[in-house]
């Protein structure tokens, strides 16, 4: 049986009186993948940092290699062979790739002098050995996301990594970029190196777990081998509930809805041409495609903020021209941007006043100035209806978790109640139990007769919540299907083909 790499035994964590960790023992073994799973606030990045040695734990044992350390600091984690990939990467834009790759090995083994052909040529053994090409000689501000990653993993192999600690990796990455990623993983796994992947996506679970551990409130309530579950046991040991998946979740569209929004012949040199699209009240359509297919960009341009050079949008039976989002809004439509931290949300502004921006006009009194009263019970309402988790509207929004933070772009377009709403990435980095919640608002939505537009590559999403997806390919709609005529397998075939 293969030794055990790390064990964390017993270990729990206290923060002012808030039991964030209880009691959790885990043990990864050389050469193994494992999966941490967990909603948000389950605990996860704490065990990470303890993991890392940046936070002691409260009690509990960490051994390394079968034998107890009494010291673990983050030096002794790192000359361990232990790395923790953050979400950021943790990476220098303006430095190259072979400057990113050997600079921590070369801090760690005290070198005083930078030699540019050596660390070259370290860079370029570290990226052989794990099968990828990229230009030792680019800056990492340049790269596309995925190589960004893959620089970063490159990184804690020049330190000789013998576990790297991925938390949630593939949460930037396309379909495309995530098989890459994943794939390096597991010629890693060949290599004898552990992954610990930290990850709210259930089907990289699955493709590369070998024992999956799932953390809720703080305590470890499942770890088992990855074979013993299935996406909806897995969801159930997270959430502690029961939700529903596939098909039976989507809510059955009536036949004689009319229709909402028509596009035709819509194009934009360089982003898509010749796109032809229809949206019915109460219907939900997914687009999706591969980066640089034309979904995104097409997004823009149904909100105004890209132009359409050709085509004609009929909306509620009139020909409208968007021009700019000012006239989407006054033809009912909104947008939830994909990145709610720059473009969606004030993250240093209250909720409160994140919820009614779009509405502030409407709760000003008759000297022009703002309700006040009026403005909270309105942006209570809205906390209130979306289950956002807050003690209180004046809290700044960025202390909110990812999901709460969707809630929180939602309830701001919702207050304008749009016919239209365009969704960019919906669940981008939110929880399993987040996400649930938000497809679920998305069909009760639709219920209610309005017509929404998802854009995603995230497969099984689209099959939960859309009545018929759009498939993008060369800034063309390449296929069209119902949802009963699709399933995730022929779905994924047809991005791959992409």
């Amino acid at each position: 049986m293969t030794q055990e790499l790390l064990t964390l035994k017993n270990i729990s964590r206290e923060f002012s009186g808030v039991q964030a960790l209880n009691d959790v023992s885990l043990s990864i073994r050389a050469g193994e993948v494992c999966c941490l799973v967990g909603e948000n606030g389950s605990g996860k990045s704490t065990l990470i940092k303890i993991l890392a040695g940046v936070q002691p734990p409260s009690s509990g044992t960490i051994l390394v290699d079968g034998v107890s350390r009494d010291s673990y600091k983050p030096s002794d984690a790192i000359g361990l062979g232990f790395q923790v990939i953050y979400q950021d990467f943790s990476l220098f834009p303006h430095l190259t790739v072979a400057e990113n790759i050997v600079f921590g090995s070369q801090v760690v083994g005290g070198v005083r002098w930078f030699h540019r052909g050596r660390a070259r040529k370290e860079a370029r053994k570290v990226l052989e050995r794990m099968r990828v090409a990229i230009d030792v000689d680019a800056y990492v501000h340049d790269l596309p996301m995925v190589d960004r990653q893959l620089v970063a993993i490159a990184g804690a192999l020049a330190k000789d990594a013998r576990l790297i600690v991925m938390d949630e990796p593939t949460t930037a990455l396309s379909q495309r970029e995530v098989r890459v990623l994943l794939d390096i993983i597991l010629g890693l796994k060949e290599q004898g190196v552990s992954t610990l992947f930290v990850s709210h996506k259930l089907d990289e679970v699955a493709a590369i777990s070998d024992h999956t551990i799932v953390i809720r409130n703080g305590v470890k309530v499942a770890d088992s081998p990855a074979a013993e579950f299935d996406r909806r046991s897995l969801v159930s040991a997270m959430t502690g509930r029961e939700i529903e998946f596939g098909a039976e979740a989507v809510i059955p569209l009536d036949p004689a809805s009319p229709t909402l929004m028509s596009l035709r012949g819509g194009t934009r040199p360089g982003c898509f041409t010749d796109v032809n699209l229809e949206l019915r009240a109460g219907e939900i359509l997914g687009v999706t495609g591969l980066l640089g297919s034309g979904r995104d960009t097409l997004a823009l341009a149904l909100f105004g903020l890209l132009s359409m050079t050709d085509g004609t949008l009929v909306i509620d039976g009139k020909t409208v021209r968007l021009d700019s989002p000012r006239t989407a809004m006054r033809n009912g439509i909104g947008f939830v941007p994909e990145d709610r931290l720059t473009e969606g949300l004030f993250l240093d502004h209250s909720i409160g006043a994140n919820i009614i921006i779009r509405t502030i006009d409407s709760l000003r009194n008759k000297a022009g100035l703002l309700d006040t009263r009026k403005a909270n019970e309105t942006a209570n309402r809205w906390v209130e209806d979306l289950r956002i988790k807050t003690p209180d509207i004046a809290r700044a929004v960025s202390t909110l978790s990812g999901g709460n933070q969707q809630r929180v772009v939602l309830a701001k377009w919702l207050s304008a109640a749009p016919k239209i709403l365009i969704l960019n990435g919906p669940t981008v980095g939110v929880d399993v139990g987040s996400k649930s919640e938000i497809l679920q608002l998305l069909r009760e939505l639709a219920g209610q007769g309005m017509g929404i537009i998802v854009i995603s590559d995230d497969i099984p999403e689209l099959l939960e919540v859309c009545h018929r997806i759009a498939v993008m390919r060369d800034g063309r709609v390449a296929n069209e299907f119902l949802r009963a005529e699709i399933d995730e397998q022929r779905l994924g075939e047809l991005l791959v083909a992409a």
